[in-house]
């Protein structure tokens, strides 16, 4: 049987996926802030992107992610392993992204991948300290050079 504490630290982490996935659906870059540690390390070169730190990370995604209309990022089925101040969770992606395709048309692709994170309770709640992204699949994704 869960703890209350662990029940808590478990709906605040989803609450803290949740707030990423809605930072980078609204282009709301500076509310990874309230996501990632100051020292986060980000890594999303598995799936063609870019690493580094979360200044350098919010001045790519606007440059990456302006070549698409409209994106999702939907997450669920989190395997959390929590350790009193620090977790370690593996979390599913499901990303379809809408691009314009070469007849000037949409063309709506999906990407399914996998957040490998640590986490680290801070005196301001959860925060991600260390994301590494991997890839799973994709389907009816253009040919695309690496962001």
């Amino acid at each position: 049987m869960m703890s209350l504490q662990e029940m808590s630290d478990r709906l605040e982490i989803q609450d803290l996926f949740a707030r990423y996935s809605f930072a980078i659906d609204d282009r709301n870059w500076d509310a990874l802030d309230s996501v990632f540690t100051p020292d986060a390390a980000i890594d999303y070169t598995e799936t063609g992107g870019a690493k580094g730190n979360v200044t350098e990370i919010k001045a790519w995604l606007p440059t990456v992610l302006g070549n698409f209309p409209k994106y999702q990022h939907m997450v669920a089925t989190t395997q959390l392993t929590l350790d009193g101040d620090r977790a370690k969770s593996r979390t599913i992606l499901f990303n379809p992204m809408v691009i314009k395709g070469e007849d000037g048309g949409a063309q709506t692709f999906f990407i399914g991948l996998w957040y490998r994170d640590e986490l680290v309770r801070t005196p301001d709640g959860w925060r991600i300290a260390s994301r590494y992204e991997e890839m799973a699949y994709s389907h009816n994704a253009p040919m695309m050079p690496p962001a």
